[in-house]
């Protein structure tokens, strides 16, 4: 396990990590029996995020001791999810943060997001102890670390005398390999495997309330798994979403669930032909339009155009 974070053997040995376990064992080992009873449906899908893209489902404890595995839990300094992202980070990687919907909040976004943070902090620093103390309390503030240190020695950059790192980061690193100590001799005596969840369409508009009764499954736990629609509900905007259910649950969901036919709401058409530089997008805003119902109207199934294209726009404003 040490290995997987380029840690030395000899680190469990560390007077240090040793008085950490004695402290901090007991309620650790409490604490990942919560996170794994409130994330059982999503810890399968991170793991499989991480092994997908070359890394190690050891990286699922730096979510666990983010979040406790929690979809919608929000820090006191404004890092929500279940890898806690700032608004900046979240920004930096394009994640959508609206009155609707919040990305960090999706556990298939969010590890994606996750797992090129984690990649870039690799790249910068070649340890992944490093990577994951940069993604504790920052680039900078580690490569300032190392610098003052002359180190990048774990057991040298969480020395409590000399405080090269804050108190939060010298034991945020320590709580993730005794949580994943204990989760791995845990799950590794009693062979445990998880429940999985996988992602389905549904309509704009669609209260998820709704979608738990149909599927049988309380509306809270689809809550949950979906909390980044603020309101339980998908936006209105649009033809149709993504929403996450138990895999267990997708038969069901496909029998007694169908999406709506899709139709444009547009009391007129005009004929336009394609310029260069247009888009889409700026067509869309041209006519009063939308890039959806342009699609629908010329049977596009991308957003690629030619110059002198003809489209037909469906709009509101009589030609």
């Amino acid at each position: 396990m040490l290995s997987e974070f380029d840690v030395d053997s000899s680190f469990i040995y560390n007077q240090s990590f040793d008085k950490f376990i004695i402290k901090h064992q007991k309620r650790l080992s409490r604490f990942y029996d919560n996170s794994l009873k409130r994330g059982s449906l999503i810890v399968s899908s991170i793991k499989r995020g991480l092994i997908n893209n070359s890394l190690s489902d050891l990286l699922v404890y730096v979510s666990i001791i983010e979040s406790g595995l929690s979809t919608d839990i929000k820090s006191y300094k404004k890092a929500v999810g279940v890898w806690q992202f700032m608004p900046a980070t979240a920004k930096l990687y394009n994640l959508k943060i609206t009155k609707c919907y919040d990305d960090r909040c999706d556990p298939y976004i969010a590890t994606q997001t996750a797992i090129k943070h984690l990649k870039h902090l690799y790249r910068k620093f070649g340890k992944w102890y490093l990577a994951v103390l940069a993604y504790n309390c920052g680039e900078g503030r580690l490569a300032k670390a190392i610098k003052r240190a002359g180190s990048d020695e774990l057991s040298i950059l969480i020395d409590n005398k000399r405080r090269y790192l804050p108190k939060e980061s010298r034991e945020y690193i320590q709580k993730i390999l005794l949580v994943a100590m204990i989760g791995e001799s845990k799950d590794n005596y009693f062979e445990v495997t998880y429940p999985d969840i996988v992602k389905v369409e549904v309509a704009s508009n669609c209260d998820l309330r709704d979608i738990a009764q149909l599927i049988g499954v309380e509306s809270s736990l689809l809550l949950r798994l979906n909390a980044k629609y603020k309101q339980g509900i998908t936006p209105d905007k649009g033809y149709s979403y993504k929403i996450v259910i138990p895999e267990a649950k997708m038969v069901e969901f496909y029998k007694k669930y169908q999406l709506p036919a899709k139709i444009i709401k547009k009391s007129f058409f005009t004929s336009y032909y394609v310029k260069l530089g247009d888009t889409l997008e700026s067509i869309s805003h041209k006519f009063d339009s939308s890039k959806e119902d342009i699609m629908l109207a010329n049977g596009l199934e991308d957003e690629y155009l030619s110059v002198e294209q003809f489209l037909l726009i469906p709009t509101n404003k009589e030609p």
